[in-house]
């Protein structure tokens, strides 16, 4: 579940959205953490995204892009297995751990 997750809000955001993996791991997290909390919070999944932008939400501003992709995929998720688990977290620590592969597959995308 995490995992293509993972692969949308990493290949949404832009390849400059952070200058080093920690930052851009940290960003993304909070998307996914604020995301998380609009279902939890019974916000319309047609209104998720424009709330969170309203919360002025302290990231970049183009890791906003990767919102519609993780809407889709959270709303799609039971209320009572979002409740489980902090994804927002879980998110960052993958990014971290996988920031290689992603750096490569962002490459390849981008060659063809």
């Amino acid at each position: 579940m995490i995992r293509i997750t993972l692969a949308a809000i990493l290949l949404a955001a832009p390849a400059y959205a952070a200058e080093n993996k920690e930052d851009s791991c940290k960003y993304q997290g909070q998307v996914m953490a604020a995301v998380q909390a609009a279902r939890l919070d019974r916000v319309k999944e047609a209104d998720a995204e424009q709330s969170i932008l309203d919360s002025e939400p302290e990231w970049p501003e183009q890791y906003s892009k990767a919102i519609p992709q993780l809407v889709s995929h959270i709303y799609a998720m039971k209320r009572r297995d979002l409740k489980a688990a902090e994804l927002g977290p879980i998110l960052e620590q993958q990014c971290l751990e996988n920031w290689e592969q992603i750096q490569e597959m962002k490459r390849q995308l981008n060659s063809n």
